[in-house]
């Protein structure tokens, strides 16, 4: 989550994994929803990036969304694996 702080991260983090838990109905604590969305706005980054969209702008919002994209690729992938 380039741009923001660390206690900022936590937060977007926390708040996209959470929501994206709530759109994939998984049943996540607190600590993987901020695990999840921290990693999954690094993910959706890094595949936006190749499409030529850029989310590192360090806004909370385009963080939380990012966060929110990955996140849910990480659930969707996670439930395919296991």
């Amino acid at each position: 989550m380039e741009g923001l702080g660390w206690l900022a991260a936590i937060i977007v983090g926390g708040l996209a994994g959470w929501i994206a838990s709530k759109i994939m109905d998984a049943d996540t604590g607190i600590l993987v929803n901020i695990i999840m969305g921290i990693v999954g706005a690094v993910i959706a980054n890094a595949l936006l990036g190749l499409f030529g969209i850029n989310m590192q702008a360090g806004s909370w919002i385009a963080q939380g969304l990012a966060g929110l994209i990955g996140a849910i690729i990480l659930i969707w992938v996670a439930r395919k694996v296991f």
